[in-house]
C-alpha cells in the first residue's frame, strides 16, 4: 500500500533533549568547582526524562498521524474509506461537526479540511497542511474513480 502523503505525529529527535539536559548538568556542575558531581542523580534525571519523553513521542505518534494510503485516510485512531468522500473542495463545516480522530476539536497547530461524506454529513479532517492533504486525497480519488 503507498502512503500518498504521510505525517507521523512525531520525530525520534525529543528523546534526546533529556539526556542531553542531563549531562549539560552533570559537565557544569564538574566543571564550577563542584567536589563531586552527583553522577547518579545526573543519570537518574537523564533517565527520567527519557521515559517521560518517550510516552510523549509514543502518544502523538498514535494520536497525531495523518496517511492517505491507495485505499483510506488514516487520521490519529480513526480509519475513513477514501470511496466514502464525496467532496473535497466548498465544503463548509457548520459548528459542532465531528473532528476525526476521535478528538472534541482539531489539534492545536493543525489545519482543518473539511470533507463531505457519501451520506451527506461533514466532517473535519486534519493536518499540517490542509492544501497538501487535500491534493492527496484529490489524486487518490481521481486513481480510484472509474
Amino acid at each position: 500500500m503507498t502512503d500518498h502523503y504521510r505525517e507521523r505525529g512525531a520525530s525520534g529527535w525529543p528523546l534526546l533533549w533529556g539526556p542531553l539536559f542531563a549531562l549539560l548538568g552533570y559537565l557544569a556542575e564538574r566543571f564550577t568547582g563542584g567536589d563531586r558531581p552527583h553522577t547518579v542523580m545526573w543519570l537518574a534525571v537523564g533517565i527520567g526524562l527519557l521515559w517521560l519523553t518517550s510516552i510523549w513521542v509514543y502518544a502523538r505518534r498514535r494520536f497525531l498521524v495523518v496517511r492517505v494510503t491507495d485505499t483510506e485516510l488514516v487520521q490519529g485512531r480513526e480509519q475513513l474509506p477514501v470511496e466514502r468522500i464525496a467532496k473535497l473542495t466548498g465544503v463548509g463545516a457548520p459548528a459542532g461537526t465531528r473532528v476525526l480522530g476521535g478528538g472534541w476539536s482539531v489539534p492545536r497547530k493543525y489545519e482543518e479540511l473539511p470533507l463531505k461524506l457519501d451520506d451527506g454529513t461533514v466532517v473535519l479532517a486534519w493536518a499540517w497542511d490542509a492544501e497538501e492533504l487535500r491534493d492527496a486525497l484529490e489524486s487518490v480519488m481521481r486513481k480510484s474513480a472509474p
